[in-house]
């Protein structure tokens, strides 16, 4: 695996537990929206991987994920996760309203997809836990 996309993981990890903790100090907007960056950078190693070169936008991230997700015969879930969980980082830094609150149950749901996407990457490139 190329250095690039391990350190890619590691940051995914690293969000991953800081999500947790935002979870457990009661933060659930702040920890749904570290969800989303759980699978920003997961899919970013992915993408560095095959493509030798990290996406610039997350819009990009998002397109070339779901495009490589498709080739390489990954599960629809993953791409659908990705472009799903960006409500919570838009929600989370730009809203005013309502709909800026996450629910504690949400922002758990969404870590626990988070991890799922991140293992599955990390088993697909074949990192080592």
């Amino acid at each position: 695996m190329k250095p690039q996309s391990e350190a890619y993981l590691e940051k995914s990890h690293e969000m991953l537990e800081d999500a947790r903790r935002t979870l457990a100090a009661a933060l659930p907007g702040h920890a749904a929206r570290m969800a989303y960056f759980v699978a920003f950078h997961a899919a970013q190693a992915l993408i560095i991987e095959r493509q030798s070169r990290a996406a610039k936008t997350h819009r990009g991230v998002n397109a070339q994920f779901a495009r490589i997700a498709r080739d390489e015969g990954l599960a629809r879930e993953l791409p659908a996760f990705l472009t799903s969980s960006y409500h919570y980082k838009e929600s989370v830094d730009y809203d005013t309203g309502p709909e800026r609150i996450v629910r504690h149950e949400d922002a758990a749901c969404a870590i626990s997809e988070a991890e799922q996407f991140l293992l599955t990457i990390a088993a697909f490139l074949g990192q080592r836990e």
